[in-house]
């Protein structure tokens, strides 16, 4: 993890709205802006995004001991930059834990569950297999907002942005923060 990243991630929810807003990263070293690898960039919003949903229904909140999972479904873009940006993390006293899935069905056990682009033909199924389980879905799929995906990522240019269905997210019980959504580029509140 590089420095600039570890400085937003203490640096509370003033820094994340930087990040959640598209704005590019300086490290402390460099004079110059230097953008970060996409996927970094995504880690670090997905090891946050969870601490906007204000409300889990139909889950228990875990025990302190019990891991808030942060699932891959599919090829992991990710690698090494996931499993760095969750070490020591933790969500509502959970340890935040990175695992990597083949089957939706080992899906219904995770927190967040990020979609890779593999997963693009069966994105139908996947969402079905979900159902109304309070599971936060996140993919950079295309149109996968539109196609019942909660969070969509969005890259424009150097800048890392995202789209919520805010239906698909109400359907599974969960409440996202008011603050994620004023950040987003898109709110969609109706069902597809």
């Amino acid at each position: 993890m590089t420095l600039a990243l570890i400085s937003m991630r203490r640096g509370g929810r003033i820094a994340l709205l930087a990040v959640l807003s598209g704005m590019s990263f300086l490290t402390a070293q460099d004079p110059k802006p230097a953008v970060y690898p996409e996927y970094q960039v995504k880690a670090a919003y997905l090891t946050d995004l969870g601490r906007y949903v204000e409300k889990w229904s139909a889950r228990p909140n875990p025990s302190p001991d019990e891991p808030f999972d942060l699932c891959v479904l599919g090829q992991d873009p990710f690698g090494r930059a996931l499993d760095d940006a969750v070490r020591g993390e933790k969500i509502g006293g959970s340890p935040l834990e990175a695992k990597r899935i083949s089957r939706p069905q080992d899906a219904l056990g995770c927190r967040i569950l990020y979609i890779g682009s593999t997963e693009e033909s069966q994105l139908s199924a996947v969402i079905a297999v979900l159902g109304t389980a309070p599971v936060l879905t996140v993919a950079d799929i295309p149109d996968f907002a539109r196609h019942g995906g909660m969070i969509q990522f969005v890259l424009d240019g150097n800048h890392v942005h995202f789209e919520i269905n805010i239906a698909a997210a109400q359907r599974a019980g969960l409440k996202l923060s008011s603050e994620l959504l004023k950040v987003a580029r898109a709110v969609r509140r109706s069902p597809q």
